[in-house]
């Protein structure tokens, strides 16, 4: 089988497609003045993006994995914003942990595959 690299740098690929899969590596925003809710946003429409590049979305998530630099202050507000963004009836398995992340400026980092139409 093929494997396709999206947006692939020296370091690494964006979101990588294999066997009727999409990878989608840690995304963050880029705008990283905003709050939890804007880091969210953000953060959830490059994944849309990157999974319409894979030719699927976000009602074929299989699983995510949520990164929060101060869970105590920002898990309520993250989870608004993914609650209103997940698809109907399609919610993925998720984890969610605090995490120091690689940027101070950082609120917010979230991993997902989906499954490939």
């Amino acid at each position: 089988m093929e494997i396709k690299r999206i947006a692939t740098d020296t370091r690494r690929s964006r979101a990588v497609v294999y066997n009727h899969m999409v990878f989608v590596g840690g995304q963050t925003a880029d705008d990283r003045s905003q709050d939890i809710r804007g880091q969210t946003a953000q953060t959830l429409a490059k994944i849309e993006k990157f999974l319409a590049e894979a030719g699927t979305d976000k009602s074929r998530l299989l699983t995510a994995q949520i990164w929060i630099k101060d869970l105590k202050r920002d898990f309520a507000g993250m989870n608004e914003v993914w609650d209103a963004w997940t698809a109907p009836n399609a919610a993925p398995t998720r984890a969610t942990a605090q995490c120091e992340m690689g940027a101070q400026d950082i609120l917010v980092e979230i991993i997902v595959t989906a499954a490939v139409k």
